[in-house]
């Protein structure tokens, strides 16, 4: 069969992502977590079961943006050498996930749990740009 044959690639590439564009930034998950803070606060302050559940689910969707910014960050951008030398990276990746999933900020309705993601966003985007100092 020569189909097969015409249809495998002749260059193989490879990249750390689907498209290397090399723009990394933990402000795309901050921006979501501020939101998240912001959903909160606006649930918080309001009775209306309709608008309290267009919250919730919103507040859902921009978790899984924050986890996804911040996983992106950790598997294609950070590199053997940045955990090296920033051995807490790895768990408080792990953590910041965690925050932001079902047991933390997509679990809860708390603006204190967007401020513990917040607080974690920003210990990890102190350790990104000492690194792209490096």
């Amino acid at each position: 069969m020569r189909l097969p044959r015409i249809l495998t690639p002749r260059v193989t590439a490879s990249a750390h992502c689907d498209l290397p564009c090399g723009v990394y930034d933990p402000a795309q998950a901050r921006i979501e977590a501020e939101s998240i803070k912001a959903i909160c606060e606006r649930y918080q302050a309001n009775t209306d079961f309709e608008y309290r559940t267009r919250a919730i689910i919103i507040k859902e969707q921009r978790a899984e943006l924050v986890k996804h910014h911040l996983w992106v960050l950790w598997t294609d951008y950070f590199k053997p050498e940045h955990f090296e030398k920033y051995p807490q990276l790895h768990e408080l990746f792990n953590k910041a996930t965690k925050v932001a999933g079902a047991a933390g900020a997509k679990g809860a309705t708390d603006p204190a749990k967007a401020d513990e993601l917040l607080q974690m966003i920003d210990e990890i985007s102190k350790i990104f740009w000492e690194t792209k100092k490096a």
